[in-house]
């Protein structure tokens, strides 16, 4: 019954979609983390069934319908959650304060200049990327980015220290049960690597292995700026690995054409 709960909170706090309210009690919170990907399935779905529904309509449907509403989907789906993180991160490495008053910028309610033009610059470069999204299997493969950015995420929080002893993601991380979490982000990991070689043999677990750079300088930045991940971080790096992502996977169509 605590795994059916740990969903539950996993779904209402990392998105919109409804589902039964649980009580945030730290039984009910030791498997939240193995649900956070299944929140990137949902969206992965939902883009895939954006690009299945314009091409199959039997009308014409412009390719910028799929581009703009395919950028906005993502951040109504998680009502933002990530965006915010995205934004504050945005500030606070760009206000080259000390470690210190970075922190302080993070859990800063309001927004700088630098959070609106990273905002702004993040979103359009996402939708040129999706207009590159012109085949099946490239919809396909976007949606492993979804997916493997909350893997990849989830594992960072159990995995690296926390910049802070309080707030949402310690809470999250130091209730969680560690070796199950693990065990099961592992799998879920291995499952979307053998989804990108079944869809684009090699070169898809390629792709694959350069979107983790992403991962490891978020590791790195993480500890050298802040000392430590926080979920402002976090949200970053969903939203920067799903962009860097979507560039993968245009670019991927051109390089399977070309071999």
């Amino acid at each position: 019954m605590s795994v059916l709960k740990s969903m539950c909170l996993a779904f209402s706090m990392y998105s919109k979609i409804p589902v039964p309210r649980v009580a945030w009690e730290e039984k009910n919170m030791r498997y939240v983390l193995c649900f956070f990907p299944w929140v990137g399935i949902v969206i992965g779905a939902g883009m895939y069934g954006l690009w299945t529904l314009r091409s199959r309509l039997g009308v014409y449907v412009p390719f910028s319908v799929f581009v703009l509403t395919g950028t906005v989907l993502p951040v109504l789906v998680t009502g933002g959650i990530h965006t915010d993180g995205f934004m504050d991160t945005m500030d606070a490495l760009h206000s080259y304060q000390d470690r210190q008053r970075k922190l302080e910028i993070l859990k800063d309610s309001h927004i700088g200049a630098f959070a609106c033009i990273g905002f702004l610059c993040e979103r359009f470069l996402y939708a040129a990327a999706l207009f590159f999204v012109l085949e099946e299997r490239q919809a396909l493969f976007l949606g492993l980015g979804f997916i493997l950015s909350r893997i990849l995420s989830a594992l960072a929080l159990v995995t690296v220290k926390s910049a802070k002893q309080d707030g949402l993601l310690y809470t999250f991380a130091s209730g969680a049960d560690k070796k199950t979490v693990l065990a099961v982000l592992s799998i879920e990991l291995f499952l979307s690597v053998l989804a990108g070689f079944f869809l684009f043999g090699y070169w898809g677990v390629v792709c694959i292995i350069c979107g983790m750079a992403v991962f490891f300088y978020y590791e790195w930045m993480s500890y050298r700026q802040f000392g430590g991940v926080t979920g402002d971080l976090a949200g970053w790096f969903v939203i920067v690995y799903e962009l860097v992502f979507a560039w993968l996977t245009g670019i991927m169509r051109y390089v399977w054409n070309l071999l």
